[in-house]
């Protein structure tokens, strides 16, 4: 069973790509159990983000790239040619590896970015729920979850926290000197915005209103930091008095067009307007940025900032790597163990049943009146040679063959330590495992265990 990982993310593909092929939440569970019927997928999970969207799949040979990229256009009614370019492809440690570098944030934009984590876990919960994952994937994702817990804990890449949202309020500041006297319109009260809503209210900003589909969920949010709540709807009537304005919500469709940003401008005055879109797809057109006094910033021009930050935490970052690479390869360490469950089921499903056949015999005979010392002396002699007997004959076959290690197994699967200059009786091990012939003495010299 192989695992891998495919994808594509800020790295690879532009805003303008990503956003085409990113996952609405609402497909997200009958997509999963679409592309599981794929020939050879076996466990899958997506997740979609605006700065990534990658599958983690557990398959056979019978999985190619191929197949997934045009599954995956296909499903999004997007040609695949127009960005498999940008694809990437991990496949067994690598894919492992991978896996735990982006639950620590260290393949984040902003290096150890605390939200992927969270993201992560929900797009685990996500194919849960869907029923596409499965003994691997379970046990990859919670490996990933335990590295970054000890990653966050372990190093300094968690200290004063950065992230997307840190990064535009800071961005900001190159706008306007002081916030303090700055007005805040946030579109969306999602996990991103609220992290926003916290870095504008520590730099100061007092005036702040959270728009939002639910006006609930709005409410809840502006009320943490004093602010007003509106809907949606309400976006071009609040827009003239926004000195920034950033939007972060889960909509397929732009929610602030050119035109009523273009009316808030002349109602300004022609005071400009900070304005960061950090959803994929996006929420402001992209053509509100050609407008005079407007600053408008996605998530891929945030780089001066983040830049910044991955430099100032370069040291813990190698840290966090080589607690990831231990757990890369701790986690290949159990799963090439889980392997080796069907093999050892098998084999003790044999011993016992020659074991329950020996000991049916010999039960039989006892209840005839057979001597119980007698038979049961036999029935050892009959069992050693039976569980002997394969063993001993492949053994001898293959150090013939020149195969010597296998002799080495042998003497590590027993915890037989080495000797040498051993030739052994040239017999043994090849009696008939019907032949009870071999005295208990001799059977127990002969026996490795």
């Amino acid at each position: 069973m192989a695992l891998w990982v495919l994808g594509i993310n800020h790295r690879t593909a532009s805003v303008e790509k990503r956003e085409r092929v990113s996952f609405p939440e609402s497909e997200m569970a009958p997509a999963l159990q679409n592309a599981l019927q794929l020939p050879g997928v076996h466990e899958l999970a997506v997740m979609s983000t605006c700065n990534r969207t990658e599958f983690y799949v557990v398959g056979d040979e019978h999985i190619t790239r191929q197949a997934l990229v045009e599954w995956w256009g296909a499903w999004l009614d997007v040609e695949p040619a127009s960005f498999e370019e940008c694809v990437y492809v991990h496949e067994e440690q690598h894919a492992a590896q991978h896996v735990m570098r982006v639950a620590c944030g260290l393949d984040s934009m902003v290096l150890g970015e605390p939200q992927v984590l969270g993201q992560l876990k929900e797009a685990y919960n996500q194919a849960y729920a869907a029923g596409t994952t499965g003994t691997i994937l379970s046990r990859l994702f919670e490996h990933a979850f335990s590295v970054a817990k000890r990653v966050r804990t372990d190093t300094a890449i968690g200290e004063n926290p950065v992230s997307v949202a840190y990064a535009a309020v800071s961005m900001s500041r190159h706008i306007f000197s002081d916030l303090r006297r700055k007005s805040a319109l946030l579109i969306g009260a999602g996990e991103t915005v609220e992290l926003v809503a916290q870095h504008l209210a520590q730099a100061g900003i007092r005036d702040l209103t959270v728009a939002n589909r639910s006006i609930e969920r709005a409410e809840q949010l502006a009320s943490r930091f004093e602010g007003k709540a509106v809907s949606l709807s309400a976006v071009p009537d609040e827009l003239p008095g926004a000195d920034i304005v950033i939007a972060s919500t889960g909509s397929q469709l732009p929610i602030l067009g050119k035109g009523a940003v273009e009316h808030a401008i002349r109602r300004r005055k022609h005071k400009p307007i900070f304005m960061v879109d950090l959803a994929v797809p996006r929420d402001i057109e992209p053509e509100v940025g050609e407008l005079d006094d407007i600053f408008l910033y996605t998530v891929d021009d945030l780089h001066s900032v983040i830049e910044e930050n991955r430099r100032s935490r370069e040291g813990a970052a190698q840290e966090a790597e080589h607690l990831v690479q231990e757990g890369a390869s701790g986690f290949m360490y159990q799963l090439r163990a889980l392997d080796a469950v069907a093999t050892l089921k098998q084999f003790r499903g044999e011993v016992e049943s020659v074991r329950d056949a020996e000991l049916d015999k010999a039960l039989r005979s006892l209840a005839s009146g057979g001597d119980p010392e007698t038979l049961l002396r036999s029935m050892a002699r009959t069992l050693t040679n039976k569980f002997l007997h394969h063993p001993t004959v492949q053994v001898r076959k293959a150090t013939a063959e020149g195969r010597v290690e296998v002799t080495d197994w042998l003497r590590e699967l027993h915890g037989m330590e080495p000797i040498s200059g051993e030739t052994g009786d040239a017999d043994a091990g090849e009696r008939s495992p019907q032949d009870t012939s071999v005295s208990p003495t001799e059977s127990s010299t002969r026996n490795p265990s």
